[in-house]
């Protein structure tokens, strides 16, 4: 609150409030002289329960019958019973005067998964892996598409076309691809969700065999594994794509032709307008002085048409994140 009253005369309340996240109600009720002296207690209403009758309702409810009974159960069950003690609200009332408004049934506590937090700065440094289902002629049959996809580049290192989902697949592929790209002990890390085969003890035991360090998506939450999930949409996309697959041969062939597309010609918006094969091998630093030496000759033929003055290209991201770190540090307002 101080912050905002300190920034006030300068921004005004509004912008003050919107970039420290504050509620402008919150502000305006904090400046309000607060009443002196205690608060009068509430006077009992004439329908409440008696002492006694309280007892009673709170010993229903712990009783061994309805210990584990939600209140709304405990009244429709008396009620056929022909016993009313008091309303469904009234329980609620007299359990959280006890402090006992909550889960009372005995129920498994799942543990806290940690949000994964994985940073590449250059290729080869995070893979993202994942499958897909690719559908098959007959109904309910599919292909197994696995891909291995390096975060920084949006490069796929690798895939695999095959019949069922397996750890043991997965394990070959992951062995082969850090053969082909050279990867060294302690290099990379391997980010996946927490499938079958992710999860498989063939697998984690490869992962310990090459050195490699796995990262998991946390339960439930959709959003952990996003550059696998993007890389599935844009081949599912495609005009080309099929509705089903004729034959295993028809997929592999797709694929075959799917993949070289994506990483040679394929222009990604998250890393410049590039495609995956110039940032993975290092041609990043050529084809945007290319773009440049075509912007800075079009503003000498015609610096009239520019007219924010020479343009300049946009520049590959210094760092790659999944689920980057939340900034707990304070606010700060630039004040102009």
């Amino acid at each position: 609150m101080a912050l905002v009253t300190e920034i006030t005369p300068l921004v005004g309340v509004t912008r003050a409030c919107d970039v420290l996240g504050l509620a402008r109600a919150s502000y305006y009720r904090s400046g309000k002289p607060k009443k002196a002296g205690p608060r009068r207690p509430r006077p009992r209403p004439a329908r409440a329960l008696e002492p006694a009758e309280r007892e009673q309702v709170l010993e229903v409810m712990h009783g061994e019958r309805f210990v584990d009974t939600a209140p709304a159960e405990i009244y429709a069950t008396l009620l056929e019973e022909g016993v009313r003690h008091c309303s469904v609200r009234t329980m609620y009332r007299i359990l959280a005067a006890e402090g006992e408004v909550r889960e009372r049934r005995n129920q498994l506590r799942h543990p806290v998964y940690a949000k994964p937090e994985l940073l590449a700065t250059g290729p080869n440094q995070v893979w993202s892996w994942d499958l897909t289902k690719l559908r098959a002629r007959e109904k309910w049959s599919y292909y197994y598409l696995y891909v291995l996809l390096d975060i920084y580049s949006r490069y796929v290192v690798g895939w695999m076309l095959a019949h069922r989902e397996s750890g043991e697949l997965a394990a070959q592929l992951v062995e082969e691809t850090c053969e082909k790209q050279g990867i060294d002990r302690g290099q990379l890390s391997i980010h996946a969700d927490r499938g079958s085969a992710p999860k498989s003890k063939t697998l984690a035991q490869m992962f310990v065999d090459l050195g490699v360090t796995a990262s998991h998506s946390r339960p439930h939450v959709s959003n952990d594994n996003p550059f696998s999930e993007a890389q599935f949409k844009t081949l599912k996309y495609q005009g080309d794509y099929p509705d089903r697959f004729g034959s295993y041969e028809h997929g592999l062939s797709y694929c075959r032709a799917f993949f070289p597309w994506y990483n040679t010609t394929h222009r990604h918006s998250g890393i410049a307008m590039l495609t995956p094969a110039d940032v993975h091998h290092g041609r990043v630093a050529e084809v945007l002085a290319a773009r440049q030496r075509t912007l800075d000759a079009a503003y000498q033929a015609h610096p009239e048409r520019f007219v924010n003055g020479p343009s300049v290209v946009q520049e590959l991201p210094e760092a790659v994140w999944i689920n980057p770190p939340e900034d707990k540090s304070r606010t700060e307002v630039e004040l102009h």
